[in-house]
């Protein structure tokens, strides 16, 4: 049987503004989301029966709620595909991190499952099934660092610097739901343009982008108010370099110029806190290897 491995990888948000809410009850944003070299592994065979069997379960999420299951069976039914798939997964990221670890699952699944299958759907029916099981999982489809609006499905690929992050893992998991749906949450800041943003610099000397306009991730200060361990990683990682939280967290990072820089703080580490060292991409190793990488 076809077989085929691919990479997972994470995703930063360089910044997270709210800008609004809809009448249905999803935020509208602004970010950019950063492509990393550091994720998950995924291993997949193909099958001639239509069974999709997922290994090892994660520990709280049965294989049927799993993204990389929906996922599949989402494609098969779309593309009234009747093959089946064996799939291992090699997991690094943590679930509840902000950084992508599910939504870079599935597309990961999506990708490799069109290939293994023959089924030619395009990026952009593969994005627009992506976005039925998460607003990040069509970044990650594309295989672009973009900037995004909407709920973050609007995205335009962007060219941002070469940077090297340095990503704490805080011990605990934080729920999206929870913190969209906390009263505190700012919900009306005013949007910026790609222009303000790159005009800022580099993330390490951006607290304001072009014109003294603000960035900064929203869902911050409920997340510190909630999550003192998010708050203490926060803290401690600004004594070397400006840190912010990711997405709604609970990772938090920081930029630095260097990658042994980056790597010595990180032999710091506090207790109980985990973290890694990673490379911005601003192409997915998923395109480059399936030899999609000039696509839109």
């Amino acid at each position: 049987m076809p077989t085929l491995t691919l990479p997972a990888p994470a995703k930063l948000n360089l910044f997270l503004h709210v800008t609004g809410r809809r009448a249905d009850g999803y935020h509208t944003l602004q970010t950019v989301f950063q492509l990393l070299d550091y994720g998950d592994t995924l291993h997949f065979e193909s099958r001639d029966d239509d069974l999709i069997a997922l290994y090892p379960e994660l520990p709280g999420v049965p294989a049927q709620d799993n993204l990389i299951v929906r996922a599949a069976r989402l494609l098969r039914d779309h593309a009234h595909c009747r093959r089946g798939a064996r799939i291992q997964l090699e997991k690094r990221l943590p679930m509840g991190g902000g950084i992508g670890g599910g939504s870079s699952n599935a597309a990961t699944a999506l990708l490799a499952l069109n290939h293994l299958w023959d089924l030619q759907l395009s990026l952009d029916e593969l994005a627009a099934l992506g976005l039925r099981l998460g607003a990040d999982v069509p970044v990650f489809v594309r295989g672009r660092s973009a900037w995004a609006e909407g709920i973050g499905e609007h995205l335009q690929p962007v060219a941002l610097p070469d940077s090297n992050y340095l990503i704490l893992v805080p011990p605990c998991q934080i729920s999206t739901a929870q913190i969209f749906s906390e009263k505190a949450l700012t919900r009306n800041t005013s949007p910026i343009t790609i222009a303000a943003f790159l005009g800022g610099g580099t993330f390490q000397e951006q607290e304001y982008g072009h014109a003294g306009q603000i960035v900064r991730n929203d869902c911050e200060p409920v997340v510190k108010r909630l999550y003192p361990e998010v708050a203490f990683a926060l803290d401690w990682l600004s004594q070397f370099r400006p840190a912010r939280l990711t997405g709604t967290g609970a990772c938090v990072f920081a930029s630095f110029a260097d990658r042994s820089d980056a790597e010595n703080v990180l032999q710091r580490l506090p207790h109980n806190y985990r973290g890694f060292v990673a490379r911005g991409l601003n192409i997915s190793p998923v395109h480059r290897m399936l030899g999609i990488e000039s696509a839109s």
